[in-house]
């Protein structure tokens, strides 16, 4: 199968080195259409859909592929050596930031730099070991269901938690219709995959200097993830957002792009 239309894969810009946009679960490369333009004056940017997601090729979902993250980080790899890319910035929003660690750990040749937006390396508290992922594995537990048993409420419901910007409807509203475009039995074992994965482990392996983009407030990766990420991955700068919610590149663009800047500039 053709990589490219599988991924429904997009390239467009001005620059000889490549930075990647890698969308988070129930979204799709349109989620990245206020960050990415920003871009393309200093480099190609590349920008894909995970199968199953916006206009990638459904049919190339795999099961068992896909009941890991390492299914979509192979997926990258694959765009990667596609488009003969080396030496690239990725850039992943939500699970796509561990999607990313796994790809660099995997072909550390590929990306120079990482930049995690909102990035969580395990969501479930781990009391034992002091580890503050913000829910515990009952809350995991009773949203999997919920979303296993009514994926368009649940969907309804979660958006606007998600987004974090009560004063601004219209992102909510976005997030939960990307949601409903989503195929509902892949969106329901996607999120079993995010949630219940843990890669704190793996993290701590990483060697691609990275940027963590925090916002201030995020019930999905509270700041407390951000600190975790930030002792245990070697060459990592944390930047803590004015912007609230889960989604900055959505609610606070232009916020977003100059923290990516200043880190690709100045690093």
């Amino acid at each position: 199968m053709d990589v490219l239309k599988r991924n429904n894969v997009t390239v467009y810009g001005n620059g000889d080195k490549a930075i990647l946009f890698a969308h988070g679960f129930g979204c799709d490369q349109h989620m990245w259409r206020f960050v990415a333009p920003a871009f393309t004056d200093a480099y190609k940017v590349v920008l894909f859909d995970h199968v199953g997601a916006g206009n990638s090729d459904s049919s190339a979902y795999n099961y068992y592929k896909y009941q890991s993250l390492q299914g979509y980080a192979d997926d990258v790899l694959e765009i990667c050596e596609a488009l003969k890319l080396t030496g690239s910035i990725f850039v992943g929003h939500s699970v796509s930031s561990m999607i990313g660690v796994l790809a660099s750990l995997k072909e550390p040749k590929r990306f120079d730099k990482l930049v995690l937006i909102g990035p969580s390396p395990c969501y479930i508290n781990d009391e034992a070991n002091g580890y503050v992922g913000g829910f515990s594995h009952t809350d995991i537990e009773g949203l999997l269901d919920s979303l296993d048993s009514n994926y368009l409420g649940w969907s309804s419901a979660m958006a606007p938690v998600i987004m974090g910007n009560g004063d601004r409807p219209e992102l909510g509203d976005e997030l939960k219709n990307s949601f409903c475009r989503t195929n509902p039995e892949i969106a329901r074992q996607f999120a079993r995959v995010t949630f219940l994965s843990d890669n704190r482990s793996d993290i701590q392996k990483l060697q691609t200097p990275s940027l963590l983009l925090q916002c201030s407030e995020d019930v999905i990766a509270p700041y407390a993830v951000g600190e975790y990420l930030h002792k245990h991955i070697p060459d990592s700068t944390l930047n803590v957002l004015a912007a609230t919610g889960h989604c900055p590149n959505l609610s606070a663009p232009e916020e977003t792009i100059k923290a990516i800047k200043a880190y690709l500039t100045t690093s």
